[in-house]
């Protein structure tokens, strides 16, 4: 399918066409660095497989019959915790295109700037959603049912979740200027966060101050959400989870808020 850039208004023109032409560029970059695939698919997978493996017998998970299984618990933090890497080395470009000289000349092209924002998330938004839907292809080996509607709506909890967090790491990668600055906000910021969300332990066991933040972390509410669409009632009661439509809707306001942050931070 072709379109007619002439036929497109201005305005479209203005937001559309660059838009797209980032989001492609983003798709392209990952396909030819293909270590990217190893750090945001391989470093979850092994955590996961590691310390599930060592944990799934070890630590009972309220509200799971017989403790549960942790390999079932930690699943889909997992799936997030991909998402996470995918945003973090998706917006580092940004560092890198400034430094290349790249940025500057987008920025003083003819072009609406929520296109750079735009652009960027839903290039790091593809990216997160190839990668978490491979690995989802691993749920029916741990005892996890996929139907088209369960795969159906966990793509699309994924989806607001890899907005959010794509947004976030935009935010933080537009006012820093080097890579090393950016892998350590990351490691003081971001993972702590993913930590805080319950996708390693559950908030009923944890202490009282730890509950408080998980319970303030937006993050929380979306690893809840991913919980809910693919467990269908396990590990749910007495875990101290939030309720579903709670979860979802704090996922999309948490995430429409840190979009907007982004476009206004390259307007200003």
């Amino acid at each position: 399918m072709t379109i007619n850039v002439q036929s497109l208004p201005a305005s479209a023109n203005s937001v559309f066409l660059p838009t797209v032409s980032l989001w492609q560029r983003e798709v392209v970059r990952f396909v030819r660095q293909r270590s990217r695939v190893v750090g945001a698919l391989g470093t979850p997978v092994v955590f996961w497989l590691l310390i599930g493996s060592g944990l799934r017998h070890a630590l009972r998970l309220p509200g799971a019959e017989n403790g549960g299984d942790y390999l079932q618990y930690a699943f889909p933090g997992t799936v997030v915790l991909i998402v996470l890497f995918t945003a973090v080395f998706s917006m580092i470009s940004i560092v890198e295109d400034r430094h290349e000289g790249f940025l500057q000349g987008v920025l003083v092209a003819p072009i609406g700037r929520s296109a750079i924002v735009l652009g960027k998330l839903l290039g790091g938004t593809t990216l997160a959603l190839v990668q978490a839907g491979l690995f989802l292809l691993l749920a029916p080996l741990i005892g996890v049912k996929l139907t088209f509607g369960v795969v159906f709506a966990a793509l699309g909890v994924l989806t607001l979740i890899s907005l959010g967090l794509c947004a976030l790491g935009f935010l933080l990668a537009w006012s820093l200027d080097s890579t090393q600055g950016f892998h350590a906000i990351i490691n003081l910021a971001l993972m702590p966060m993913w930590l805080l969300s319950g996708a390693f332990f559950p908030a009923s066991g944890a202490a009282g101050w730890m509950a408080w933040l998980m319970n303030l972390n937006p993050l929380t509410y979306g690893v809840a959400c991913l919980r809910h669409v693919l467990h269908e009632g396990e590990f749910l009661t007495n875990a101290g989870l939030p309720s579903f439509g709670l979860s979802l809707a704090t996922t999309i306001v948490s995430s429409t808020v840190l979009i907007i942050l982004a476009v206004r931070t390259v307007r200003a």
